[in-house]
């Protein structure tokens, strides 16, 4: 039963993503606005997802397709899945970008299927917010913001440093708690 009701709220989340799904250019403004701009500008490349879907009782899902970018050019696209379990109920909608903090990073997330441990994490920003400086790959998300969040600037900037990777998400409707595990896994297209 418990399984049903998982799927059910899976289903939800991925079939409403494209109600509230944003085009690529207006996520990036999004983030930008967010306070992620010295990211997106001074990045070697970044993830962008405009919509991801993501439910759950007990055992969950999240689904999202994206597109990669090196130098503010689109070179492939990009889908993530990924499966959790633990203490979670709801569904969720969500914006997320990857950064690449250098050439090793992005080849390591074109390589084919790379994925987020479970432990990883990603800071969660707010329209109109400012980002917090603490990032640790990507995974695991939440929808609020830090309360002492300060603008992100490219002397702060933080990438994990095993991925070289920075991760920022964005809320955009939905209401999810968890406590859970399970990675992102992503598969890359070059166009």
């Amino acid at each position: 039963m418990r399984v049903m009701i998982a799927a059910f709220f899976t289903l939800f989340a991925v079939a409403a993503q494209p109600v509230w799904a944003d085009d690529v250019s207006t996520t990036i403004e999004n983030f930008r606005a967010a306070g992620a701009s010295d990211f997106i500008d001074d990045s070697y490349g970044y993830a962008v997802f405009p919509s991801i879907g993501k439910g759950g009782i007990g055992i969950g899902g999240a689904h999202g397709k994206g597109e990669v970018h090196v130098d503010g050019e689109r070179v492939g696209q990009t889908k993530m899945n990924q499966i959790t379990y633990g203490l979670q109920l709801g569904g969720q909608v969500y914006s997320q970008m990857i950064f690449f903090r250098d050439e090793r990073a992005f080849d390591d997330f074109t390589s084919g299927n790379f994925e987020f441990g479970a432990q990883a994490t990603a800071v969660a920003l707010t329209a109109g917010a400012q980002a917090s400086t603490s990032t640790g790959g990507g995974g695991n998300t939440s929808s609020g913001t830090d309360s002492d969040s300060s603008k992100v600037s490219a002397s702060e900037r933080q990438y994990d440093g095993r991925s070289g990777m920075a991760t920022f998400t964005i809320a955009k409707g939905g209401l999810m708690y968890e406590a859970t595990l399970g990675g992102q896994k992503f598969k890359y297209e070059a166009d």
